[in-house]
């Protein structure tokens, strides 16, 4: 068979052929093992430097290349008996290596992570689909392509650096690091970069996820939680976040100062032990397992609360639950958006007693009060009198304004009614 058969009949074979001179220069090639020039060209440039790093001359190159997940038997020793400086060389493929179950790329092709291999020079080996997707392109544009070719020279330098501490450290190295996307803006990845062995040489590999949505989401929620605080501490009103289980996490100055207790000793508190109690309390806490329950999103109530004098002081509050689940929700915040003058405890009044100073605020006398109350009128005036000395007034219009100061009226009811409004006689 003549020369030009030999080549035809390479043509359809997984082998390359090639002609080169004595600076390792090809001149001439063929072979059927790649389907197109570039593809080709790529594998001649990754064989010289493989043979390059093992310090092969053309006489003495047999061996062994890795390219794009396949294995190649190389002679590069066939010299031309009419020109001694001119060599041949003959690469077969003999199909994928024996150790493909250990290797990155074969395991990182098609991963959602990014992922690439390259030399120590910045010049990529192999990248994956999701890697070149974060620059816009397919990983046959990056392969054989610079760090440079892709990255702003200041960040190139830093990567490439990295690579190298990486391969002299001869360990992996997990980080976060921030690089510029084709938009312009700033995008964050964090994974593992470590070096591998490429044929003769040590390379570096990477793979990473990108967290650029992540960080941004943190950086929204950093700026809500600024915004809450602020809300909290320069609103002015005592508020306070409350753990499911009735622990006080955090708490306005406000607050405090309504607590009379500095705001370090007021967290960490249990929210029962600034409550007095109260005949309304029992509902507090059945409306406060609804709230936690997710039955209600949101409630409105009264309490008494006890400052860390012992004076009490009725509250109107507001709570809401929050929370990830729709099932339970994590803490409850409070808001105080009413509060009475504080007061040392009185005894605690009957409904009817309460009904009684409802009627007087309204204006009533105490045979219009005894005919709404279907009382005696001596009840009436027994009533009255006792409430004169419980709440220490001595006229009629003293004792009306006991009881709005001390909590026992609503301020914002017409016609007059409880506070509480969870006794049977009173108004609704």
């Amino acid at each position: 068979m003549d020369e030009t058969g030999l080549r035809t009949l390479l043509e359809d074979l997984p082998v390359s052929w090639w002609e080169a001179d004595g600076q390792l220069r090809v001149s001439d090639s063929g072979g059927g093992a790649f389907s197109d020039a570039p593809t080709a060209r790529r594998f001649f440039d990754a064989m010289r430097e493989e043979f390059a790093e093992a310090r092969c001359t053309p006489e003495t190159g047999h061996g062994q290349v890795r390219f794009e997940k396949r294995v190649f038997e190389v002679t590069w020793s066939l010299a031309d008996a009419a020109c001694r400086d001119r060599f041949r060389g003959l690469a077969v493929d003999v199909g994928a290596p024996a150790d493909t179950t250990r290797r990155y790329d074969a395991l990182a092709d098609l991963s959602p992570a990014a992922a690439f291999i390259r030399d120590l020079d910045g010049r990529y080996l192999w990248t994956n689909h999701a890697y070149a997707h974060l620059y816009g392109t397919t990983p046959a544009e990056v392969v054989g392509k610079h760090l440079e070719d892709f990255d702003p020279p200041a960040d190139a330098a830093q990567f490439l650096a990295l690579d190298r501490e990486i391969v002299s450290h001869g360990r992996p190295l997990r980080h976060t690091l921030t690089y510029h996307r084709s938009d312009g803006t700033s995008g964050y990845a964090v994974g593992h970069r470590f070096p591998v062995i490429e044929g003769p040489q040590t390379c570096v590999a990477g793979i990473y996820v990108d967290i650029t949505g992540y960080m941004r989401a943190l950086d929204q929620l950093r700026e809500a939680e600024e915004n809450l605080d602020a809300l909290r501490d320069h609103s002015g009103l005592p508020c306070a976040l409350i753990s499911t289980g009735g622990r006080i996490r955090q708490a306005s100055a406000a607050a405090a100062e309504l607590l009379q207790m500095r705001r370090s000793d007021l967290v960490g508190k249990r929210a029962h032990s600034v409550l007095a109690p109260a005949p309304e309390l029992h509902v507090l806490h059945r409306r406060w397992n609804d709230l936690i329950a997710r039955r209600h999103r949101r409630i409105e109530t009264s309490a008494v609360i006890i400052d860390a004098r012992g004076r009490h002081r009725r509250a109107r509050l507001h709570l809401t639950a929050t929370g990830r689940t729709s099932t339970r929700a994590a803490n409850v915040w409070v808001v105080v958006t009413h509060e009475g003058f504080a007061h040392e405890p009185h005894p605690p009044l009957t409904p009817a007693q309460i009904r009684i100073l409802a009627l007087l605020a309204e204006g009533r006398s105490n045979g219009e009060i005894a005919t709404s109350l279907r009382l005696s009128r001596q009840t009436v005036d027994y009533h009255l009198g006792r409430l004169r000395h419980l709440l220490g007034a001595a006229t009629r219009p003293a004792l009306v304004a006991r009881a709005y100061v001390l909590g026992i009226l609503a301020p914002q009811s017409w016609p007059p009614r409880s506070a509480t409004a969870t006794h049977p006689l009173s108004s609704t």
